[in-house]
């Protein structure tokens, strides 16, 4: 199995139908162990969704705009593992004026955009400085994406904190590969979440994703994700490091 002996924390799962979700069944499925984190009204769903998984994991309390709770999730891994082997970081928000409005970028405020830049990219730095003394050589840390190399309809700061995301991400890399710890990102296609559902707008990916993507694509199956996820996560790619996978059918390599 990919993952045996590993121990893993998960972010980011709220229902089954969350990318974390299959992310965190086939990690265990591939002989990972495994805490997801959750905080808030929002802790009960995620709980609710645990229990569905093949080995259902403790769900630890975790906003990552909380200093303290990010100095916590360390302590408590620390006690409980004394090591984490990898981190998956399915974490993004912004708020609505932030994303499909008619006067795109000039819709939200600096308040908002350092919302959406805090929670969808800086976390990501946040989270693995909180955890970064219990990664042994060989960890790993994958990160969800959505690709920014273009503009999307609809995605306007989000797209930004998403740019923001894949540049932190390169550099977690360079500050990493001393200690033998890498940092990647997987960019998938549109599936229907929960989280995609609030986009504005989200159902022109729906429409077109699948006509475009050369493989074809599946906007209810976060398998193909999940897998990729799961290689990364494994010592399958000791040497793999900055990177940004696409998993997506093919679109980002096509023209319109």
């Amino acid at each position: 199995m990919l993952l045996e002996d590993k121990k893993l924390l998960v972010t980011g799962v709220l229902t089954p139908a969350s990318i974390a979700f299959t992310c965190a069944r086939v990690a265990q499925e591939q002989g990972a162990d495994i805490v997801l984190t959750s905080f808030g009204r929002a802790k009960s769903l995620t709980e609710r969704a645990a229990k569905r998984l093949p080995n259902p994991p403790d769900v630890l309390e975790l906003d990552v705009s909380d200093p303290d709770q990010l100095a916590e999730i360390g302590t408590e891994l620390e006690r409980r593992w004394g090591r984490v082997d990898g981190v998956l970081h399915a974490i993004g928000f912004a708020p609505e004026a932030c994303l499909g409005q008619d006067d795109g970028l000039f819709a939200a405020s600096w308040s908002d955009v350092a919302t959406a830049v805090q929670i969808s990219a800086w976390s990501l730095v946040g989270l693995v400085q909180a955890v970064r003394p219990l990664l042994p050589r060989g960890a790993s840390i994958v990160g969800l994406d959505f690709d920014a190399t273009v503009a999307w309809p609809a995605y306007d700061w989000m797209g930004v904190a998403k740019a923001a995301l894949e540049s932190a991400n390169r550099y977690l890399a360079r500050d990493l590969g001393s200690a033998g710890v890498r940092a990647n990102l997987v960019a998938a296609g549109p599936l229907r979440t929960v989280a995609a559902r609030s986009i504005p707008g989200f159902s022109a990916f729906e429409d077109v994703w699948g006509d475009r993507a050369p493989l074809g694509w599946d906007i209810t199956d976060a398998e193909p994700v999940a897998r990729a996820v799961v290689a990364l996560l494994s010592d399958w790619f000791p040497a793999t490091t900055g990177e940004i996978v696409h998993v997506d059918g093919g679109v980002h390599a096509v023209g319109a």
